[in-house]
């Protein structure tokens, strides 16, 4: 049944919302603005299943941006999450469930030696960049445009005027002295790369790359691309950081490292390994992190960091992913993706669908996208019409033509198919 209005408890709570928070929400994709669509107020999930405030139910591909790969209360994760919540919350010191979660991270992916838990990705982030200048002794970062590192002022930045040349903001508030310690290049493009370090020979403290971008969209590395990069940056003496925030536990428990066979000098991680709790970490080797305070001059702090509950709830998460839970996920989504490919070729709309392990989007324009800018060329009306086509049948899809499509491991074959069935009306729909 098509939604015709903007149900009554959900538009008087977001009434609400509109007089507390900027935009209405504490995050901008929440706003629903690219899609024209007005906001959800969801209450709770279940499974692959969110409800809104007026009680209806959607088949949830926004997975909480990433980290519900389990689906939605997990009873597992709920009831670890509930025992240490009866033991305290935070108690300002370390905890048992910290070295735990930290020696599951280091079993899994034998590039961190050291790690430190944060409270976000984009602190993660930051904090692993403050590492790798420090490390080196430069202050240059190369970064890839439609890659996202979270809200840091030195990654809130967009590509110059050239090829290798420095950053301008991005954001309004943003100072360009601190862009301009920011390079951006083209995804995919190993020749820029190179031509970046040409010109700034000695100068780049680290190339951080998201190994898969999520955040125009699913965007593949080319083959050889990412080892050029871990070849150009080891020649160079500056740090290869790999930003598995959302790649880490998601395209496998060895994260996009393993997956590509890639060691990076610095990881970052978030999502998966929070279960849904707010979380971030960096890692690496021993010497490195060994320069992060108190064991070495670089500051970094969080009071709230390895959080007990955050703690608890990636252990339970992390013991659920076994190899043939990740088997079944992929060949899941693999399922799906081919079923909106053929949905769409039936209505004969012009549409990609970009797949990377159990990662997917679907992008409005003939053929997959192989750098930010390209994925910009995408029909974002389109996927406006798509998406609120769906969302009135029941299927809550990320509401941004450039964001990464999260089924989760609680998704069934009854929701793949039933998600393919709506997508032959949607796009039909979606070509206006």
């Amino acid at each position: 049944m098509a939604i015709t209005g903007r149900p009554t408890r959900t538009a008087a709570l977001v009434e609400r919302a509109e007089r507390l928070f900027p935009g209405g929400v504490n995050s901008p994709v929440r706003a629903f603005r690219s899609v024209g669509r007005p906001p959800l107020i969801l209450e709770r999930g279940a499974g692959p299943y969110v409800w809104d405030a007026d009680g209806r139910r959607y088949v949830d591909y926004i997975g909480a941006w990433g980290p519900a790969i389990l689906g939605h209360g997990h009873p597992s994760v709920a009831k670890a999450v509930s025992a240490a919540a009866a033991d305290g919350f935070a108690l300002g010191a370390t905890h048992p469930f910290e070295i735990e979660l930290g020696e599951a991270i280091q079993a899994a992916m034998p590039s961190i030696e050291r790690l430190r838990f944060t409270s976000s990705g984009t602190e993660a982030v930051m904090s692993a960049i403050r590492v790798a200048r420090a490390a080196t002794g430069r202050d240059l970062i190369i970064t890839f445009a439609g890659a996202y590192h979270g809200h840091a002022d030195g990654l809130l930045v967009e590509a110059g005027s050239g090829v290798a040349t420095l950053a301008i903001s991005g954001s309004r508030g943003v100072p360009e002295a601190v862009a301009g310690q920011t390079i951006v290049l083209p995804f995919n493009d190993a020749r820029s790369v190179g031509l970046a370090f040409e010109r700034h020979p000695a100068r780049i403290a680290a190339v951080i790359v998201e190994p898969v971008i999520a955040n125009s969209g699913v965007i593949p590395p080319q083959p050889g691309f990412l080892e050029h990069i871990r070849e150009t940056t080891r020649a160079d003496g500056a740090l290869l950081v790999f930003d598995e925030v959302i790649t880490g536990f998601r395209l496998g428990r060895g994260g996009a490292q393993e997956r590509f066979g890639i060691r990076p000098d610095l990881t970052t991680l978030g999502k998966v390994i929070g279960g849904g709790m707010p979380i971030g970490a960096y890692g690496g080797s021993a010497e490195l992190l060994e320069l992060v305070a108190p064991a070495g001059p670089v500051y970094q702090a969080g009071t709230l960091s390895g959080h007990p509950l955050s703690m608890a709830a990636g252990l339970a998460t992390l013991a659920e992913l076994t190899p043939d839970r990740y088997e079944e996920l992929e060949a899941r989504v693999a399922t799906l993706a081919h079923g909106l490919a053929g949905a769409a070729a039936e209505t004969e709309a012009p549409v990609a669908v970009a797949r990377f392990g159990p990662l997917m989007t679907v992008f409005f324009r003939s053929e997959a996208p192989r750098d930010g800018a390209e994925a910009l060329e995408a029909d974002r009306a389109a996927y406006a019409r798509f998406f609120g086509a769906m969302l009135d049948t029941g299927v809550l899809l990320p509401p941004s033509q450039f964001e990464a499509w999260f089924p989760s491991m609680s998704h069934g074959a009854a929701d793949v198919a039933a998600t393919v069935d709506a997508a032959r009306g949607a796009f039909a729909r979606a070509r206006g």
